[in-house]
């Protein structure tokens, strides 16, 4: 057995993923003389210790399992919840669009079962910080545990807090609000955010969108962009090319805007890639 096998193997301590073969995967964390229960059947830790990535697997009962490492969009989906999560066809555009990476200081307010707060940890790395605001003990309880299981929480400041009495960080890279009055929180998110940083903003309806725009002309945001994000999954038949009967459309609105210190004129914008039009 070679070093390379070894390390790519499951260790105990690993979290993994447990995927049936077209059933609702599991994701935990290996512990020896531990035991998972499932409907498909009972799987013992120590048969998994040991074993190559993508490996097939076998309950008590014989389905299959396949092994691997569960990725970012898969720590998500499964994430528990009591409250309505950001969907990762979002997540993964907030991400790009408000800079987020190593070293980075984010925001957020409105973190719920910290399912953003997942992907905010995972993409500011170990010299990064996210700041996470919750009005509700209980709600906030729930996304620390979420955050510990996948090693993150070290990464995130947990504060119960009202967006109204504004938040105690200054200069951060990027603030992401997601509430359902947002624009009345923009004296609030403009004075933690550093000269040029980035907002970001989700809405469910239109009418919140229209206040959301006039709210960001009044407190000298530019670059303003408004967007939804739809994704269309396909059936994997070859023979039988065609998407899938049923999809996630309409989740919300995202709105992004850039921190400036005074605004001129309002002015048509000029239709680039990333607004719709073309270069």
């Amino acid at each position: 057995m070679t070093d390379d096998w070894v390390e790519g193997t499951a260790k105990e301590g690993d979290l993994v993923q447990l995927q049936g073969s077209g059933y609702k995967s599991h994701i935990l964390r290996l512990q020896a003389g531990a035991v998972l229960q499932t409907h498909r059947g009972v799987i013992r830790h120590d048969d998994v210790i040991g074993q190559k990535w993508g490996t097939r697997l076998q309950s008590h009962q014989g389905n299959p399992f396949y092994l691997f490492q569960p990725g970012l969009a898969d720590l998500i989906r499964e994430i528990k919840r009591t409250t309505q999560i950001m969907y990762p066809k979002e997540i993964s555009y907030v991400m790009m669009i408000l800079g987020v990476g190593p070293g980075k200081r984010v925001l957020e307010c409105g973190g719920g079962s910290g399912a953003l707060t997942t992907a905010f940890a995972t993409m500011v790395g170990e010299e990064g910080k996210v700041y996470s605001y919750e009005r509700k003990p209980e709600i906030q309880a729930l996304a620390r545990s979420n955050l510990a299981r996948v090693n993150l929480d070290s990464r995130v400041v947990f504060k119960l807090g009202d967006a109204a009495d504004g938040f105690e960080e200054r200069d951060v890279d990027a603030l992401f609000l997601d509430l359902p009055n947002p624009y009345d929180y923009l004296v609030q998110a403009k004075a933690s955010l550093k000269g040029g940083g980035y907002l970001g903003m989700l809405v469910p309806t239109v009418n919140q969108v229209e206040r959301c725009l006039q709210a960001l002309q009044h407190h000298q945001f530019a670059f303003v962009e408004v967007c939804e994000i739809l994704l269309r999954y396909y059936k994997t038949d070859w023979d039988r090319l065609r998407p899938v009967d049923r999809m996630i459309a309409h989740t919300g609105y995202l709105l992004f805007g850039r921190s400036v210190d005074r605004l001129d004129a309002l002015e048509e914008p000029e239709e680039v890639e990333g607004n719709g039009g073309e270069l």
